[in-house]
């Protein structure tokens, strides 16, 4: 059961996005990433070192690309799963002619909501 909510920032910083997207080892993650893993599965399905991987999901949960969520299954007994969290990635020009990332999360069914607030009341 996950124990918060994910946190995804909708405007991260341009350049921590663009790297992340740029990385074939983060692509790879994002790619491997259609259902919640730990970092050690992740490591294994992509075949890329642990240690750079948790480097790797660090940067990508920068870029609100990834969120955490922490699975308790028994008391003291925790796993840290990582689960892609956008439906879409948008770089644009603003008025003042800068450039500016957007990141789309996918919109919460009235479930996800539900569950979300269950989980912070409970924990």
């Amino acid at each position: 059961m996950d124990s918060r909510p994910p946190t995804v920032d909708e405007n991260p910083p341009l350049q921590t996005v663009l790297t992340s997207l740029t990385d074939e080892d983060s692509r790879r993650i994002l790619e491997s990433l259609n259902d919640p893993l730990s970092a050690r599965e992740i490591a294994e399905v992509c075949d890329i070192p642990l240690s750079t991987t948790y480097r790797k999901l660090n940067v990508l949960s920068e870029a609100s690309l990834v969120s955490e969520r922490i699975d308790v299954s028994e008391p003291g007994k925790h796993t840290t799963r990582y689960k892609a969290d956008f439906e879409k990635v948008t770089v644009k020009l603003n008025e003042d002619g800068e450039f500016q990332v957007d990141v789309a999360t996918e919109i919460a069914g009235r479930d996800s909501v539900l569950s979300t607030r269950w989980q912070e009341i409970t924990h």
